[in-house]
């Protein structure tokens, strides 16, 4: 298994990063002393780095240019910091991608199993399974089960049940989801998605599960 080093000092985000690299079988490294982010590299040897510029201390193109001394380890700059200049600056120390803040998460996967593979002639692990808090959901058939009970899914309510079990602990928004369900959201009626919601509720709860689908009323919907 690849191990990445995280080098952010934005808790929230780094936790992000690190429970979504973990459902790809990837193994996340946290820095928590950013006076020793050299060292950490050293220590846990890792297979690519995901380097912010913004750190106390030192800031990522100083530990960039420390970690190049050493290594050409796969690096991606993750920043809100997003000129042109920073961007040209990134790549002439040998960094190897840059990602801009905010950025999708699927994203950042995406480049990192990109980088991995053409460094490592890695293979992306394949995924078959969802699973959280006692709801698995099969990639490959498209159904849901809880315990011994199967829920059949309509093409829609698994497309829903997906992107929030993804995004489990964040609260997704109505347009987010119709954005993603429908190519067009314009030509969707607003109560199609409230439809879909309630039928997926209802069958989430008739196989044993109350309140799987949180409303967040003005927000949208979440998987706590």
């Amino acid at each position: 298994m690849f191990k990445i080093l995280i080098v952010e000092d934005d808790k929230t985000i780094s936790g992000l990063i690190a429970n979504e690299l973990k459902k790809w079988q990837l193994i996340p490294l946290e820095i928590s002393d950013f006076n020793q982010v050299l060292n950490n590299f050293i220590q846990e040897k890792p297979h690519l780095v995901l380097m912010d510029i913004n750190l106390p201390v030192y800031d990522g193109f100083y530990w960039n240019q420390k970690i190049r001394e050493i290594s050409k380890v796969p690096m991606i700059f993750i920043s809100s910091r997003n000129t042109n200049m920073d961007m040209v600056m990134a790549m002439n120390m040998g960094a190897d991608d840059f990602v801009n803040k905010p950025f999708a998460m699927e994203v950042l996967v995406a480049k990192i199993n990109a980088l991995l593979r053409r460094t490592y002639n890695y293979t992306e692990p394949t995924q078959n399974v969802i699973e959280h808090k006692g709801v698995l959901l099969n990639l490959q058939s498209g159904s849901a089960k809880i315990k011994d009970t199967t829920i059949d899914l309509s093409k829609n309510e698994y497309r829903l049940l997906q992107y929030l079990m993804r995004r489990h602990g964040n609260i997704v928004s109505r347009e987010e989801l119709l954005r993603d369900l429908w190519e067009d959201e314009r030509f969707v009626d607003d109560n199609t998605l409230t439809v879909n919601i309630n039928r997926l509720r209802k069958k989430i709860e008739g196989a044993g599960i109350k309140d799987y689908i949180q409303t967040k009323i003005g927000q949208g919907y979440m998987i706590p």
